[in-house]
């Protein structure tokens, strides 16, 4: 009996979607789990983590935390512990283990705000910061599988994270791409919130701060989702959610970003005087993670001020003629610098550094006759992440296929 092409077809291609799956599970590497649970003390100002390791087909040996006293304590486990200069040794059982400490949350910048906080009814903190980066010995090639639970006091209400909900009440699901040893980072918040959510451009978009803050919610969708289908273009991927906090005084009066989250005070306008937009050009800093080398800080922030200028021209939200004042202001504002050169980049050089970005960009648009501009180069850093000066000439380079103009200048060398 003869079986009909359209079925064998399809029997083939049932096949080869098996063969590709089990290819790829073959690929992965052998997998342990992390499970990460938080407790918030609010008399304590502390936090208290566990967590708790189970072998899988891989297992860690040993982690090496990097875990100063001033802020963890009470560090007690299975397994060997062994304490030096800061950091925290911990040997894990072959048949997997607990390991616990207590975090205090409150930090405050030098001569300013608060950039982690606890109160009686909320707390703001970065993950980054709540487990600390270590060094993990593990069997070979092994990669660790994550959640992250919270337990709240009574009359919290929520958590959020910029990681995807998990199966349990106040869980998630840690997945940082291309890392073995998966921890939560990026800002953290909980407690009696008020939270707004938005589904922009596949994106899960929410903002979150305690209640009784004078966060503007609303105002920050709003800004978002106007410009979301225009980070998709300029970047080329947005992530799967999108986290911003916030919160009033006594917290930090500025904006900082994290992996797939932003903290922003509540006072910080959306849109400055000057056409530039501090939402936006932390936000920039999230979705690109472009960082410069040592000396080369002018990238980051060039990048991330001039796409918020650009971000919201794209979106209709300003104007051209607006924007070419606002060009104009930076231009005079950096007309001083001789140099974009330097480990931080002041206003100043920032402002400098915009307005060759933006030289950079028409050149492209007009050699190219419109098929190219600055996005592509910005794409190609964002594969990099920490980049120098001498990768984005050769980023511009390769987009145009000559070298470019606009860099030609001694404001980089």
């Amino acid at each position: 009996m003869m079986l009909p092409t359209r079925f064998l077809s399809a029997c083939l291609l049932i096949l080869a979607l098996a063969l590709c799956a089990a290819d790829a599970a073959a690929h992965a590497g052998p997998e342990y789990r992390i499970d990460y649970r938080v407790a918030f003390l609010p008399k304590e100002g502390q936090a208290a983590v566990e967590m708790r390791v189970t072998p899988g087909e891989g297992r860690p040996i040993s982690f090496d935390f990097r875990m100063p006293q001033s802020r963890y304590t009470a560090i007690e486990g299975d397994g060997g512990i062994e304490h030096a200069e800061g950091r925290t040794l911990w040997t894990v059982p072959e048949t997997g283990g607990r390991f616990a400490y207590r975090y205090r949350i409150d930090r405050k910048r030098t001569g300013s705000g608060y950039d982690a906080r606890i109160t009686d009814t909320w707390a703001i903190l970065r993950g980054d910061q709540l487990v600390p980066p270590a060094f993990v010995r593990s069997t070979p090639f092994a990669t660790a599988r994550a959640t992250l639970s919270f337990e709240l006091p009574e009359g919290w209400i929520s958590a959020e994270t910029g990681y995807l909900p998990g199966e349990a009440a106040h869980s998630f699901v840690i997945d940082n791409a291309g890392r073995r040893f998966q921890r939560p980072v990026g800002w953290i918040v909980a407690g009696d919130l008020g939270v707004r959510r938005e589904r922009v451009e596949g994106m899960s978009l929410v903002v979150a701060a305690p209640k009784g803050e004078s966060m503007r919610r609303f105002d920050i969708l709003s800004i978002l989702t106007a410009t979301a289908p225009e980070m998709r273009m300029a970047f080329g991927r947005l992530p799967d959610k999108l986290l911003i906090v916030g919160a009033d005084d006594p917290m930090w009066r500025g904006g900082l970003s994290g992996p797939n989250t932003l903290y922003m005070h509540a006072d910080r306008p959306m849109i400055g005087e000057d056409g530039t937009s501090t939402l936006l050009h932390e936000l920039t800093h999230t979705l690109t993670r472009i960082r410069g080398r040592r000396g080369h800080d002018w990238i980051a922030e060039g990048f991330a001020e001039y796409y918020s200028i650009e971000l919201l021209r794209r979106s209709g939200l300003n104007s051209d003629s607006r924007v070419e004042r606002t060009l104009s202001g930076l231009k005079r504002r950096g007309r001083t610098v001789r140099s974009l050169l330097a480990r931080h980049s002041s206003g100043d050089r920032t402002a400098r550094a915009v307005v060759l970005l933006h030289a950079l960009d028409e050149e492209l648009r007009e050699r190219s006759g419109g098929e190219r501009s600055l996005d592509d180069v910005t794409q190609r850093l964002m594969r990099k992440r920490l980049v120098d000066t001498d990768d984005v000439i050769a980023a511009a380079e390769r987009v145009l296929g000559v070298p470019p103009r606009a860099l030609d200048t001694e404001l980089l060398r």
